[in-house]
């Protein structure tokens, strides 16, 4: 009897809990994206208004349109591919905001068995680098 309480007040407990997912904060801005490959930590650092996301990674300058699906998913395709990867769309998915972050999940389009996961952090409100 103790466990089939225990497991309602856990269950309640659990179902009870929401993910904050406040991504209309994220649709605009400046953005900071860190990762590790290899054994390098990589920082690039974009900007994003409601059509377009410049990305500045390495000295580099990247542009890509964006197109949003819903409030937390969109479509980024590169304008100016360099490989036929590049010329492959992603999509992205924000599955958690916190604060001046997120964390989402980004593949590209219909590639489902290679999904991965990041963090950005919201740099400024601003629209440049």
């Amino acid at each position: 009897m103790k466990k089939a309480v225990l497991w309602c007040v856990a269950l309640l407990a659990t179902s009870c809990y929401e993910v904050e997912r406040n991504c209309e904060n994220f649709h605009t801005g400046t953005f900071s994206f860190t990762q590790v490959v290899g054994t390098e930590v990589m920082q690039s650092t974009f900007v994003r208004d409601e059509l377009y996301e410049v990305e500045l990674f390495k000295g580099k300058k990247d542009t890509a349109t964006i197109r949003w699906i819903n409030a937390c998913e969109c479509v980024l395709t590169k304008l100016n591919p360099t490989s036929n990867q590049d010329k492959r769309p992603i999509s992205i998915k924000i599955i958690k905001t916190e604060g001046d972050r997120y964390t989402f999940e980004y593949a590209l389009v219909g590639d489902l068995k290679n999904k991965q996961r990041g963090e950005i952090v919201k740099v400024s409100d601003d629209l440049e680098f």
